[in-house]
């Protein structure tokens, strides 16, 4: 159960704060613009504070106005909505009242302040590091240990009441929590990581551009753990008017080496510089513009283009893109393969149909984005009827489903076809369930296999106050997507989800999952993965909590600690003690660790 608010403070229906408390007062917040939606990665300063009472709770959050931007003034015109979810009965309530198909830019209630003024914001952050740290040289002897102190600086400053500048110089991100083990074997596109450093994180929903994430085939147009090992970044965001900009600048001292250069790059630093601007046609309407330009050793990546977000009516939506880009090594420069999409979408309570045609150039490239492919154009739609059985009742709804996807592959040489349909349930106590079965075809390697045939299979469920548990199956023909020698596989995928709860201040997460890939026409055991990702977190109070986790990945034979102390004394201000350990399975042979062998010791 939690309360939040959304504040569009700047009152243009682009940017919205969303801020979470629960019944304890610990937050949560987010930053939500009508490109990217709700993004959890920001970190804003502000109090919260709750009581239980005979009949529910009560819960006071105090916001700084450092905290948020707006234009200062006699009349200041802001936007707000209110919500609580009861999370145990799948209910919302929110006021203003925010029908299906709607979202807060479209529902917000006026706020008007007199005579309010931002107080000019600075805040300076100094990072101070030190770590022990060892590796193995033979299976019973270490290396010396490496002792290594650093420091950083990071900085914020109000230009205006509505543009800051945020800078940082060698940052520390030691302390933000390693990746979660994902199946790495047998993947035609490339593993997802989300970002979790601190000074990238804020403000960068601004930065997406429409027609991203979901089912399209870019994740985000700026994807920042592109910047591996910054030497010094710094972000420019503000408003003007109707306008909304973003300037992000980053010199990377371990990027990677695209086209495999080698020695031209070592020890060359890659300079990142994005551009981001939308204008406002309205609450969450707008067109914008994007330009990023990468320099790394005499290559460059250069990629401008716009996109046009617009609401036609409270239950339309439409929006399109286009992205040109320019890659070369000093004065030689390719074409301009061009990226685009167009998006249509239909959702009330009873129905929802989305759809989109995309289409990538073959040397369409975006040194700063996260896209799966290039070289391809193709469309899918994805439908549902939604229907609601008798209030009151443990079933809350009822919804049939398609997903449908017709493409051509120019760099695979081959058309396309996928289909999914099947039913969805949700339930009391967060419930969940996801029945379908697939068909479809794919090209590789100028060759057509099956991908269809499939079951899948997926659920979540919140059993008790302290008990959540979620899963999936799936198993069907899948192709093993080698270079050279590509054949027909049959594929199963398992996983389970356990999440702990027993009192306000331990929360256990246990995630296990599996894949196992057999060849269709032997049936022989091609490879089998087993990944478990374990993570505990203890929340003495509200300032102080321990995280212990535990990865494994079979694959790699690779068993993974971390342990991190966290305390904040006050929001701005935390200190972290940490210890973690690597196990790998490696054999010693002519003096060197050899991965994938022998017996697992600490590296």
């Amino acid at each position: 159960d939690w309360i939040g608010l959304s504040l569009d403070s700047a009152g243009t229906g682009q940017t919205a704060y969303h801020l979470f408390s629960n019944p304890s007062g610990v937050q949560m917040d987010a930053l939500n613009t009508p490109s990217s939606g709700e993004r959890f990665e920001a970190d804003l300063l502000w109090d919260s504070a709750a009581r239980l009472t005979d009949d529910g709770y009560v819960v006071e959050i105090r916001l700084p106005l450092q905290s948020i931007r707006f234009s200062s003034g006699d009349e200041v015109k802001m936007g707000i909505l209110f919500w609580r979810r009861i999370s145990r009965s799948g209910v919302s309530y929110s006021w203003p009242e925010m029908p299906p198909g709607q979202w807060v830019f479209n529902r917000h209630a006026h706020l008007v302040f007199n005579n309010l003024s931002q107080p000019r914001l600075i805040e300076v952050l100094p990072s101070i590091t030190y770590g022990i740290s060892q590796t193995r040289a033979a299976p019973n002897q270490w290396n010396d240990a490496v002792h290594k102190g650093d420091v950083g600086l990071s900085g914020k400053f109000g230009i205006t009441s509505n543009i800051t500048l945020d800078g940082t110089i060698n940052p520390d991100f030691s302390q933000v929590e390693s990746d979660a083990f994902q199946v790495e074997v047998n993947q035609r596109f490339p593993i997802f990581y989300s970002e979790k450093r601190p000074f990238f994180m804020e403000g960068m929903g601004l930065f997406n551009i429409a027609g991203t994430g979901g089912d399209g085939n870019m994740r985000t147009a700026v994807h920042t753990r592109r910047i591996v090992n910054p030497s010094w970044g710094s972000k420019l965001t503000g408003t003007a008017g109707k306008l909304t900009f973003g300037l992000l600048n980053a010199s990377d001292q371990s990027p990677q080496d695209i086209g495999d250069r080698g020695e031209a790059v070592a020890g060359k630093n890659k300079l990142f510089t994005i551009g981001r601007a939308t204008y406002s046609l309205g609450q969450s309407n707008y067109i914008g513009a994007i330009a990023v330009d990468t320099e790394h050793a005499g290559r460059h990546n250069r990629v401008v283009g716009s996109d046009l977000s617009v609401k036609l009516t409270p239950s339309q939506d439409f929006s399109a893109t286009f992205l040109t880009s320019q890659t070369g090594i000093t004065s030689t420069t390719n074409s301009h393969p061009t990226a685009s999409q167009i998006t249509y979408s239909y959702n009330t309570r009873r129905y929802t149909w989305s759809n989109q045609v995309e289409h990538y150039g073959r040397d369409f490239q975006m040194d700063t984005a996260f896209y799966n492919r290039t070289g391809f154009t193709s469309g899918w739609s994805f439908g549902e009827v939604n229907f609601y059985p008798k209030e009151g009742g443990w079933l809350k709804r009822v919804h049939p489903f398609y997903w449908t996807k017709r493409g051509r592959d120019q760099v695979q040489d081959g058309n396309e076809e996928f289909l999914n349909a099947g039913m969805r349930f949700d339930f009391t106590r967060q419930g969940f369930l996801s029945i379908s079965h697939t068909r479809g075809h794919e090209p590789w390697r100028g060759q057509r296999y099956k991908t269809g045939g499939r079951i899948n299979m997926f659920g979540s469920v919140q059993i008790l106050r302290w008990l959540g548990v979620n899963g999936n199956f799936n198993n069907g023909n899948a192709i093993y997507y080698d270079s050279v020698n590509p054949f027909q596989g049959k594929a199963s995928n398992g996983g389970l989800g356990i999440t702990l709860q027993p009192n306000q201040h331990i929360n256990q997460s246990i995630d296990y999952n599996s894949v196992r890939f057999d060849r269709a026409s032997t049936g022989e055991r091609v490879f089998s993965v087993d990944i478990v990702n374990l993570k505990t977190t203890y929340q003495f109070d509200r300032h102080f909590l321990v995280r212990l986790l535990e990865q494994y990945d079979s694959s790699n034979h690779r068993l993974l600690t971390d342990l991190l102390a966290s305390y904040e004394l006050v929001p701005g201000t935390v200190f972290h003690a940490g210890y973690g350990s690597l196990y790998e399975k490696r054999d010693f042979q002519a003096g060197r660790l050899l991965p994938n062998g022998g017996n697992y010791m600490t590296v």
